[in-house]
């Protein structure tokens, strides 16, 4: 039997896809940290339903269109595996193409399933504590399938015009390289929140009334699931336990680390305390940052990544809230601006020590064009996503309409969207029903609104 399953492979591809989807639940918490205790349901239930919208479309026909044959100048993959005809266990596809490490063509079509569902999760942050539910799974499917699935198409497949992975091991001219996802994820997720500020407007309240995290303890907690699961998310992409992958692990644990220290330390010099919050937004800051490295670069570059992100994504956030742009968990500053510095480092710092790939090297080895392929991938890949997302919104807004009204709001998507309550000891002033509960009528609402005012 040619290329059969390497069983140590297919495990370590099995536990790294896991630790990936372990990162989506973990955003939520994340985010939900950062809120205010009326919207903690709402926003981490807005990642958590993510995987349940993503998980249909990519099994029916998203895998498909990124990972099947090129339909046309490496834009978008044909359907000839639609429900996942022809996707078994058998060894092959596009990772027997790529890696040849003996592992089931449905197991990577699983891996990357988990990347297609946290990229939109990320954008959740841009707009969280204002959005209606309904009109958000709309945006969701169709911005996995208009954005992520095309973008996914050119990164990751070895036919998609910015992939790194040419079918025979040559130079195809241009080669993005993107281990990791630092373009196909977080620069297309940072771009897309643009585009979702612009088109939600600020939160009600916005820099008049505090709107500071409700859960510190969380938002770390979230970190650190986030950095655990990261383990999988880029040494799961080499598509095997090899020497890359060891790599890719090692990288990601230190770039995390010194980013996070570096945030640290810039708030404590600019903000005049060490803030916790800083350190655990600084660490996923390294770990956005080194994703499309990872696989690519030596430690030392890594850590020098990481240092780098750490203080380009604090000096980006407190540029954003001295502006007044209400990204209200700073997808933009953490994800948007640290994928950039990634990419951009990548066509620095790639050393083709690391993968073996002889075209896989950078400005310090000499060679100048993977550096402007990245810049080619992130205006590429930002123009996209910027404007397929607003015209996606605003297409929504004028429809169906994405944002809650301003007593929803005042009173918190949690128990207007969702008939729930984080915390007993929240007083919306909303009485709600023990058992299967439903959201309470609007006259309750605004009954609850008036009277919380006249008190």
């Amino acid at each position: 039997m040619e290329n059969p399953l390497d069983s140590g492979n297919v495990a370590w591809m099995l536990a790294a896809s896991a630790l990936v989807l372990f990162m989506t639940p973990g955003l939520g918490f994340f985010y939900g940290g950062l809120t205010r205790n009326k919207n903690v349901l709402a926003t981490i239930m807005q990642s958590f339903i993510t995987t349940g919208v993503v998980a249909v479309l990519w099994v029916t026909v998203g895998y498909s269109l990124a990972f099947g044959p090129d339909a046309g100048m490496g834009l978008i993959g044909n359907l000839d595996w639609i429900g996942l005809k022809d996707v078994g266990a058998e060894p092959g596809g596009p990772n027997g193409a790529i890696y040849g490490f003996g592992i089931p063509h449905l197991l990577f079509m699983a891996f990357q399933l988990m990347f297609a569902i946290i990229t939109p999760a990320l954008i959740t942050g841009a707009f969280a504590e204002r959005a209606k539910f309904g009109p958000f799974l709309i945006f969701m499917a169709l911005w996995s399938l208009l954005v992520y699935v095309p973008v996914a198409h050119w990164v990751f497949a070895y036919d998609g015009w910015l992939s790194a992975f040419a079918a025979d091991g040559t130079d195809k001219g241009i080669n993005a390289l993107d281990f990791a996802g630092g373009l196909a994820i977080h620069v297309n997720a940072g771009f897309a929140a643009i585009a979702a500020v612009l088109v939600f407007g600020k939160r009600r309240g916005y820099g008049s009334q505090a709107m500071e995290p409700h859960n510190i303890t969380m938002v770390v907690l979230g970190a650190a699931i986030l950095w655990f699961g990261w383990f999988g998310f880029n040494a799961g992409s080499a598509g095997g336990a090899s020497s890359q992958a060891v790599y890719a692990f090692v990288n990601t644990a230190v770039a995390a680390s010194v980013a996070g220290l570096a945030w640290t330390l810039a708030s404590w010099q600019f903000g005049g305390k060490p803030s916790v919050v800083g350190a655990a937004a600084g660490a996923v800051a390294g770990l956005v940052a080194v994703t499309p490295a990872s696989g690519y670069v030596m430690p030392m570059e890594a850590m020098a990544i990481g240092l780098v992100a750490g203080v380009l994504c604090y000096g980006a956030v407190r540029l954003r809230a001295k502006v007044g742009f209400d990204d209200s968990l700073d997808v933009v500053g953490v994800h948007g601006v640290g994928g950039i510095w990634g990419a951009v480092a990548t066509g620095i710092f790639a050393n083709n020590a690391v993968s073996g790939i002889p075209y896989a090297e950078g400005l310090m080895q000499g060679e100048w064009r993977r550096f402007t392929d990245a810049l080619v991938g992130v205006g590429a890949i930002g123009a996209y996503s910027f404007i397929m997302t607003f015209v996606m919104l605003k297409v929504l807004d004028l429809t169906v309409g994405i944002r809650v009204s301003e007593d929803e709001e005042e009173l918190g998507l949690d128990v207007t969207q969702h008939g729930e309550r984080a915390y007993t000891s929240d007083e919306s002033g909303v009485a709600l029903t023990p058992g299967p509960i439903l959201p309470a009528p609007p006259a309750v609402y605004s009954a609850a609104l008036e009277a919380r005012k006249a008190t």
